[in-house]
């Protein structure tokens, strides 16, 4: 199945980026019920194995169809580049029944048997109270399972819009979308996105797009949001088959003789650039020391640095890569 999103000229001056922790927690509930298709994700799977068992995912599960609808008010796109999980979570418990009520029922009814079960007729009975369970299990996701790893996880999804802002300035707009994904295609002023969760269209109407690179969406893109608000697409971020591998798998042992083990380390986790508090969390490393060896490979010319929103992100430079790499 496919779906349509139809192109005017104003939408074209109203695209943009945002990250989205809300989003992240909700595919890891997804990722959970479906671990067999998510093989880059297996180290974080077998890791978090015990801590998701505390928390029951059923009622989340019973609204996360495979196929068709999925709730709106769960995710809804960022209004700005960069949100906290607060600010999300908090919009999610102001939902108007009504309208989860019609989110709700869409989404039951996308699962044979799910609305005339016992927990689809409670959840459809009262669904404010269904609002605040679901916000509330999203939150227990959040805390145990998401949270410790945000820093590395924020620091991929960063780095994918900087590197792809960068090349919708080189390529535009329509040749970009197909470098997001190959099941983007663009063509007569309009988005087409295969997928597996619909088939529909849309007039964007004036108030353009989001796009959200996302850890967990892998493989799929997803797009939707009806009314009111903005139309997102969804497409996984580049870099996650190295997401999960720790500096010790990576580092050649020639490199940490040359440079130092931990400088060593830090000059390979750079698959994709980061920052210094992201680095530090995924090397187990005090972000002073890693701020210092990140100093020096930069001043040695192993590094470039630049400032992308709140922070400054590191990446390798050509010399870097081959010794990395070598």
């Amino acid at each position: 199945m496919a779906f349509q999103l139809h192109f005017g000229e104003l939408d074209l001056l109203r695209c943009r980026f945002a990250l989205s922790p809300l989003w992240e927690t909700q595919e890891a509930v997804r990722t959970l019920a479906r671990p067999e298709r998510h093989g880059y994700h297996l180290p974080w799977l077998r890791r978090i194995r015990s801590a998701a068992e505390g928390i029951d995912l059923r009622p989340l599960w019973l609204l996360m169809p495979r196929v068709g609808h999925n709730p709106d008010f769960f995710c809804p796109p960022p209004e700005s580049p960069v949100v906290t999980f607060a600010e999300e979570i908090a919009l999610v418990r102001s939902t108007p029944p009504e309208a989860a009520l019609r989110d709700l029922s869409l989404a039951l009814a996308e699962t044979p048997g799910a609305s005339g079960s016992d927990a689809g007729r409670a959840m459809l009975a009262d669904p404010a109270r269904t609002v605040r369970e679901v916000a509330g299990l999203l939150e227990q996701v959040w805390e145990r399972l998401v949270e410790p790893d945000w820093p590395r996880l924020r620091a991929l999804l960063e780095a994918d819009i900087a590197y792809h802002s960068r090349r919708l300035a080189e390529v535009g707009f329509g040749r970009l979308l197909g470098e997001l994904s190959p099941r983007l295609a663009w063509a007569d002023s309009t988005l087409t996105v295969g997928g597996k969760r619909g088939a529909w269209q849309r007039d964007l109407g004036g108030r353009g797009l989001v796009l959200m690179p996302s850890v967990f969406t892998w493989p799929d893109v997803i797009g939707g949001h009806e009314q009111p608000w903005q139309p997102a697409v969804i497409y996984p971020a580049r870099g996650i088959g190295g997401l999960w591998t720790e500096a010790a798998d990576r580092t050649p042992e020639a490199l940490a003789r040359l440079l130092g083990r931990a400088r060593a380390d830090v000059l390979c986790a750079l698959d994709e650039p980061a920052g210094t508090t992201a680095l530090a969390h995924r090397l187990g490393l005090a972000p002073s020391s890693v701020s210092a060896h990140l100093a020096v490979l930069r001043d040695a010319g192993l590094l470039t640095s630049r400032r992308h929103s709140h922070q400054v992100l590191y990446e390798r430079t050509p010399l870097g890569i081959a010794l990395a790499v070598s």
